[in-house]
């Protein structure tokens, strides 16, 4: 009953801030319950060891529901990292390697290599590094996780969404998304109809690829938006399938990563 009620906290309080997020919560379902149906028998089977019989999709927001949680506070910038716009690649690379430890980039390659090397790790340590691991590479394929720290990631730039007051980054978190009124797992079923080879070629890349990546449409996504600008059935038309085309490209990757973990 604690942990009901916990839990009910902490969603409550999650829900009342929740233009805080990425993907939202059907996003990084989706992106979680793509990559469930993509990694192997071995794979699912040592997961399972950590998070028992629940799906990956279960956990894919617990960082964001921790978020009410004080002693989680330290983990809020692991959603994100801020680049300056319109870098070519070897000053992107160069500019990402420079930032700091607590960031989505820097922490995804830790948790990564945590996970790797997990023997000394507490059954408690798997889950948390997993729960943040699933949700942070689904925060590297919404584009303005890797925004500019001037406008904190588009949240600072005002816009309509059918005449609904919010930002430009809440409109990629979760209105573009939203808007389609799918449930996380008709999207998931309906996106990830690729085939093998496919699939294998979305795959391809570093860690580091995939966020450049989400950078150059981030970089896309601010020539093309200025404050108070009025969005709706057009600007949904333009950019549902970059939306779609990465949340599929962060469930596929997710399985990689999982399937290079634990293989």
């Amino acid at each position: 009953m604690k942990k009901i009620v916990g839990s009910a906290f902490l969603l409550g309080a999650f829900l009342a801030s929740s233009n805080a997020l990425a993907w939202g919560l059907t996003g990084h379902r989706v992106v979680s319950e793509i990559a469930d149906q993509n990694i192997s028998n071995k794979t699912k089977k040592e997961i399972s060891k950590i998070i028992g019989k629940q799906r990956l999709a279960y956990w894919a927001n617990w960082p964001d529901f921790i978020k009410s949680d004080d002693s989680w506070k330290h983990a809020d910038s692991y959603h994100y990292v801020n680049i300056p716009g319109n870098l070519n690649r070897q000053d992107f690379d160069i500019a990402l390697d420079a930032t700091g430890e607590e960031n989505m980039y820097k922490k995804g390659l830790f948790l990564i290599n945590e996970l790797k090397n997990n023997d000394n790790l507490t059954l408690e340590q798997k889950q948390h590094d997993l729960y943040f691991l699933i949700h942070i590479i689904g925060d590297a394929h919404q584009p303005l996780h890797v925004g500019r720290p001037d406008d904190l990631g588009g949240n600072r730039i005002k816009v309509e969404w059918f005449r609904d007051k919010v930002n430009i980054h809440t409109v990629w978190d979760s209105k573009l998304v939203d808007y389609e009124n799918y449930s996380y797992t008709e999207y998931s079923n309906l996106l990830n109809l690729k085939t093998k080879t496919e699939r294998k070629a979305i795959q391809e890349g570093t860690y580091k690829d995939w966020i450049y990546g989400s950078y150059i449409l981030a970089n896309t996504i601010y020539g093309n938006v200025k404050m108070d600008d009025k969005l709706g059935y057009r600007y949904h038309f333009d950019n549902k399938y970059i939306v779609e085309d990465q949340m599929l490209k962060g469930g596929l990757r997710l399985a990689k990563v999982l399937d290079d973990i634990f293989k």
